[in-house]
């Protein structure tokens, strides 16, 4: 069972940022093979949705209010461990970000960089994807809305 809470920058504790960095690093650094600048400075600006199994950060999203990353909300850094991705979490974590984009920030518009091979996954959320496919940190995206 995944436990979801919502907090802002300053909520974490620091057990917490070094978990969701940890995790972070793991996936997209290690797992991807891909070299980019995670710690970006734009946490600070962010929700973060956590996804807890057995009190260890398993799943994770960071989400934007309107302006503070693209012109409309949006979500950003979805993350499930390795090991967990069988049960769903992935799923779960998102419409958990879904729901507190329109409750913190009162948005139902929300604009993604989607990994490529994500599409369908993110579709099955509802998002379309607009224009091209581009490289992003070497990895193939798409810009992804769901209105």
């Amino acid at each position: 069972m995944l436990e979801v809470v919502v907090k802002s920058f300053s909520e974490l504790t620091t057990n917490e940022l070094y978990a969701i960095l940890q995790l972070r690093s793991e996936v997209f650094v290690v797992e991807q093979n891909c070299v980019y600048q995670d710690i970006d400075y734009k946490d600070q600006k962010a929700m973060h949705i956590l996804g807890f199994k057995n009190d260890k950060i398993v799943a994770y999203t960071r989400i934007f209010k309107p302006n503070d990353y693209f012109l409309n909300a949006s979500i950003g850094r979805v993350v499930v461990a390795a090991n967990e991705r069988k049960y769903g979490y992935g799923h779960i974590i998102l419409k958990h970000s879904i729901k507190a984009i329109e409750h913190y920030f009162n948005e139902i518009t929300i604009k993604i960089s989607a990994q490529t091979y994500l599409k369908f996954f993110y579709e099955s959320h509802g998002f379309k994807q607009i224009g091209d496919e581009y490289l992003e940190d070497n990895i193939p995206h798409i810009a992804m809305i769901k209105n």
